[in-house]
């Protein structure tokens, strides 16, 4: 089957991108903007940047990611807490930054695209340094109480978690003029 994919892969693929539609544009614009810094596949400043803001924002950004690499490979195989402290403190430092920037805002959005980040083994960690990240003093209060509340139920309890990987990774796509269309 070589390259092929299975019918339950593309039906997860459908499935994330599907929930990846429901997020906030200024959501999923955030998104694909941190997917292109943290995973280092296009010049996001060339690309996001609008205005003075936003350009300091990415270059922020971009230094915050620049650990990405060294917590993918904190990440471990189990969940004992000898490894919590060397896993979640830098873990919450990267969610409490984009969680301070306004666009992530909801735990689904986080956790979207932290499995893109960090990868899959992540997700056991993700309901521990979201609750923290989003407790942080530096939010505003509104905004805490919104990321707080966002977290279900199921995803706060879960006993068991996927291991696998993420097949959506959403990109930038540039806007098609339909005028310009041959009919």
């Amino acid at each position: 089957m070589g390259g092929r994919t299975r019918p339950a892969e593309g039906a997860m693929t459908l499935a994330e991108m599907k929930e990846f539609a429901g997020f906030a544009g200024a959501t999923q614009r955030y998104i694909r903007r941190s997917l292109d810094v943290g995973l280092d596949r296009e010049d996001a400043m060339a690309r996001w940047s609008r205005d003075v803001v936003e350009s300091a924002s990415i270059r922020a950004q971009a230094q915050h990611y620049r650990r990405l690499p060294d917590l993918r490979a904190l990440v471990p195989d189990d969940s004992g807490l000898d490894v919590a402290e060397r896993l979640l403190a830098p873990l919450v430092t990267l969610t409490a930054f984009d969680l301070g920037q306004g666009r992530i805002t909801s735990f689904s959005a986080y956790r979207f695209l932290y499995e893109r980040l960090v990868g899959a083994a992540v997700r056991p960690w993700l309901p521990s340094a979201f609750c923290a990240g989003a407790a942080m003093p530096h939010l505003h209060p509104e905004l805490r109480r919104k990321l707080l509340q966002s977290i279900s139920e199921a995803a706060a309890t879960a006993s068991g978690w996927s291991s696998r990987q993420p097949a959506f990774f959403p990109y930038w796509v540039e806007k098609v003029d339909t005028a310009a269309l041959p009919n």
